[in-house]
């Protein structure tokens, strides 16, 4: 493997691998949704998702969608280059359930 190819590589890990960024990106596949739907069923804390979904922003990969009569009810939506990773995430999740 060429150093070009694994900077980009370890790019990749950096941003998916960090803590709850795959969770935010997995749950967004199924649509748009508020923030307590993605936070629901979670250990995330309010904060950290509120982190994490400004950073998958600036990466480009969340997109946030405002509603126009209520501030509090933005939504969240994957961008293309977010769907682009659809099949790797469902992928990882048909080995969880399989191996983990």
């Amino acid at each position: 493997m060429s150093s070009i190819h694994g900077g980009r590589f370890e790019e990749a890990m950096r941003l998916l691998g960090k803590r709850w960024n795959g969770y935010v990106i997995y749950r967004l596949l199924d649509g748009p949704m508020r923030f307590g739907d993605i936070k629901a069923g979670s250990r995330i804390s309010a904060r950290l998702l509120s982190v994490r979904l400004k950073e998958l922003e600036r990466e480009g990969i969340v997109r946030r969608i405002a509603d126009a009569e209520h501030a509090s009810r933005n939504r969240y939506a994957l961008t293309s280059k977010g769907q682009a990773m659809a099949q790797i995430f469902r992928s990882i999740a048909a080995w969880s359930h399989q191996w983990c």
